[in-house]
């Protein structure tokens, strides 16, 4: 009975660090959705990539170089942002433009073709097997007493929360102050009416998806240097969990994005705890299906209303 406690604390900070990763990526499916009404499928290649760019960057510089371990993270951080946008932005151009005012069937078919493209370009490019990622952060916070079960707070989950807690209040911050934040908003609301009002929509478009793509960019990066691994797979299941987070908490929502993420990691991380690893995504996707039963647009979602 005196462990139950820490164990719970426990679950509870390993859930939190997974879902950070969720609402990272969540976002950028919101977002996307938010404005132009479409789900970008190929987000998670763009979190995958960001991974491998972070990894492919910390083997040029190599770990014996002598550099602070937070100048390695941030050049690891830096680059992995600069190349993901330009595949945001490819992405969005080559599979979105051109059938932005065609049937959303072919949107579909077109962001999973470039979905298995990315997987297969990077699997190609880099070997499909596994990859080792070093550990630049080992170590981590231990809390409670010897001998009774300890509560271990690993620094590279710590960094996770803390990164993602910093990127999601200046996101905010962005979206609500920013010149760029409030013409994102307004083509959320209505895009032709944007358009009549000077908008440059398409300029809000791309930028919705390079924005996506660098935020998904830094949790493949955060959670590469984590699990120590990486292969070019990663991106389809994490994708899907981050898709089934952004609709949980509403999609088109921002804060139903991150709230989504963080319900799910936590979620997911306790049914693996308590009931076991091979029911977490049935428990996961169970929740998903019972919520939107209840609410079926999201915990944080407003329903659509038809504009006649």
């Amino acid at each position: 009975m005196n462990e139950l406690l820490p164990q719970l604390i426990q679950q509870l900070f390993n859930g939190l660090s997974l879902g950070a990763i969720y609402a990272l990526i969540a976002i950028g499916y919101t977002m996307v959705y938010g404005i132009i009404g479409m789900i970008n499928f190929a987000h998670g290649e763009i979190y995958m990539i960001g991974a491998y760019v972070g990894l492919v960057t910390l083997a040029a510089i190599g770990t014996q170089t002598g550099l602070p371990v937070a100048a390695v993270m941030g050049l690891m951080l830096l680059s992995a942002v600069l190349v993901t946008a330009v595949y945001g932005y490819v992405v969005e151009q080559v599979a979105y433009k051109p059938v932005r005012q065609s049937p959303r069937l072919v949107a579909l078919i077109s962001a999973i073709g470039m979905s298995i493209f990315l997987q297969n370009w990077v699997a190609l490019g880099q070997g499909a097997r596994d990859m080792a990622v070093p550990s630049l952060l080992p170590g981590a916070l231990r809390f409670g007493d010897e001998g009774a079960f300890e509560i271990f707070v690993p620094y590279t989950r710590l960094l996770i929360i803390v990164v993602t807690v910093v990127l999601m209040v200046a996101l905010t911050l962005y979206i609500r102050h920013s010149r760029m934040g409030r013409a994102q908003r307004a083509c959320a609301q209505d895009m032709h009416m944007a358009s009549l009002l000077g908008i440059d929509t398409n300029r809000v478009i791309s930028f919705t998806f390079i924005l996506g793509a660098v935020l998904a960019a830094v949790g493949g990066v955060l959670i590469a240097l984590t699990v120590g691994k990486l292969n070019p797979y990663i991106g389809f299941l994490a994708g899907i969990k981050a898709f089934t987070a952004a609709v949980l908490g509403g999609i088109g929502s921002i804060p139903g994005a991150m709230l989504g993420g963080v319900l799910l990691g936590v979620v997911e991380t306790f049914a693996a705890a308590y009931i076991s690893s091979e029911y977490k995504d049935i428990v996961a996707f169970g929740l998903l299906v019972l919520i939107l039963l209840v609410r079926p647009t999201g915990l944080l979602g407003k329903p659509e209303v038809e504009k006649v």
